[in-house]
């Protein structure tokens, strides 16, 4: 396969260069931080008191720790959606940034994780919240590579937003000139 003329210049790619890949890095860089100097077995390291430690929590399920022990089906659901994604990037490439955006924060989230789970067996979560409020007190620990998924389905929703008045504009516009032309006439 052909690289595209300019690729580098290209959006799709650009996303891929200054977005996935350094979260990606980032994500990794932290759980290997995490993994070399918190000890799972030692209390939370405080960062702020009664709001923010860090964690060396191992997950073996989805999110907030569902799912546990499912780790081969888990990897197999990564590959899938790592896939997807790429395909959804590189091959019809969205054309808006939200979109884009929301791709390339996904697959750093699923790449991230994917890794834990191929080298570990298991997702390593360590930034830990406790927000003082009912069903989050405390927020379950969680990691570099689950925001990005999280902020990508926020991405997701502004676009699906974005997209659905755009639409309604679009059809607002099409009735009103449809009236004035049966008003002209023609």
């Amino acid at each position: 396969m052909r690289p595209l003329r300019g690729s580098r210049d290209h959006p799709h790619v650009r996303i891929l260069l200054f977005l996935t890949l350094p979260l990606y890095a980032l994500d990794q860089v932290t759980k290997y931080l995490v993994l070399r100097f918190i000890d799972p077995y030692q209390p939370p390291e405080v960062i702020v008191r009664d709001f923010f430690s860090l964690v060396n929590v191992t997950n073996s399920g989805a999110a907030f720790g569902t799912f546990a022990n499912n780790n081969a089906f888990f990897i197999a659901l990564s590959f899938v959606a790592l896939v997807t994604v790429i395909f959804v990037l590189l091959r019809r490439g969205p054309s808006d940034i939200w979109r884009r955006c929301a791709l390339g924060l996904l697959l750093a989230g699923i790449l991230g994780n994917l890794t834990d789970r191929l080298v570990h067996g298991h997702v390593i979560d360590f930034l830990f919240f406790n927000l003082h409020v009912r069903f989050a007190d405390p927020f379950p620990a969680f990691n570099v590579a689950d925001s990005c998924i999280c902020i990508a389905v926020f991405c997701f929703i502004i676009h699906s937003f974005c997209e659905e008045r755009g639409r309604a504009a679009t059809v607002t516009n099409a009735i009103s000139r449809d009236e004035s032309n049966l008003r002209d006439g023609r």
